[in-house]
C-alpha cells in the first residue's frame, strides 16, 4: 500500500504562517510629514475632507497610491515610514491651477513641506458680524490667475467651526460679475436653529467658473449674545 508523505505540505504552511506573522510584526510607521498648501507663503483655504494629494513611495515593496488629506485651514498630517516619496497634485485637486510637477519627498525622522499652487481667486480682508437677525460678511477679492472666471461668492454660517458647501446650517450668495474694485458685503439670515446659541461661525468662499472646489476664508467665531 502507498504511504502518502505530508510533511512538506505542513512544513510549507508553516513557512506560510511565519511570513505573516513577520509581516504582521512590522514596526508601524513613525515619521511625520506635516506642512501647508500656500500661495504667497499663506495657507489656502478649502473644503474639509474635500482635497488630497497623492503620495508614491519609491522601492516599496507594495507599491500603492496613498492620499494626503487636507484640512480645511490648508494643513496637513500624515505618519509615514522612512523613505523617498513623490507627491503628486492630481488635476482639479483643489481651487487652483493644475500643476504637472509631482515634489520628491526624502523622509528619514519628521520632515515639514509647504506646497505651493497657484489660486484662480484669493480671499482678503474678511470680517463678520451680527446684525440684528442677520451676519454680515465683509471681504475683499484678489484675481491672481485670469485664466477662468469667477462664478460666484458664497457666505456660510454653522455651530462648528468645520464649515463649507456641505457644512453649514445657512448660506447665502451672489452670483458674478460684479464690481471687484471695493469690499463685497454677503447678509444672511440667522435661522431659528442657531437663534439661542451665544455664538456662531461664519466663512465665506469664491467659486471659479468650471471649478468643482471652492476657495475659503478662514473660519470665524460671530458672538450673537
Amino acid at each position: 500500500m502507498k504511504i502518502l508523505d505530508y510533511r512538506l505540505p505542513l512544513v510549507a504552511i508553516f513557512v506560510l504562517l511565519l511570513a505573516g506573522c513577520e509581516k504582521d510584526n512590522r514596526t508601524p510607521p513613525e515619521s511625520t510629514l506635516t506642512g501647508r498648501v500656500v500661495y504667497n507663503k499663506e495657507p489656502i483655504g478649502v473644503r474639509s475632507g474635500g482635497v488630497s494629494f497623492e503620495i508614491w513611495q519609491h522601492g516599496f515593496q507594495l507599491f500603492s497610491r496613498l492620499s494626503l488629506n487636507i484640512a480645511q485651514d490648508g494643513s496637513f498630517s500624515a505618519v509615514l515610514f522612512n523613505g523617498n516619496y513623490k507627491l503628486v497634485r492630481a488635476r482639479g485637486a483643489g481651487p487652483w491651477v493644475d500643476s504637472p510637477d509631482s515634489i520628491d519627498v526624502n523622509l528619514n525622522g519628521s520632515a515639514t513641506l509647504d506646497i505651493v499652487v497657484e489660486p484662480y481667486f484669493v480671499i482678503r480682508n474678511a470680517a463678520f458680524q451680527k446684525s440684528g437677525s442677520t451676519v454680515a460678511g465683509t471681504f475683499t477679492i484678489q484675481a491672481v490667475n485670469t485664466s477662468r472666471e469667477m462664478e460666484l461668492v458664497r457666505l456660510y454660517i454653522g455651530p462648528n467651526y468645520v464649515l463649507d458647501q456641505n457644512n453649514n446650517t445657512a448660506n447665502t450668495q451672489r452670483l458674478a460679475p460684479f464690481d471687484v474694485s471695493t469690499p463685497v458685503t454677503l447678509n444672511v439670515t440667522i435661522p431659528a436653529s442657531l437663534a439661542a446659541e451665544n455664538f456662531i461661525y461664519a466663512r465665506v468662499a469664491v467659486k471659479t467658473k468650471g471649478i468643482n472646489e471652492l476657495m475659503y476664508s478662514t473660519s470665524q467665531k460671530v458672538q450673537l449674545k
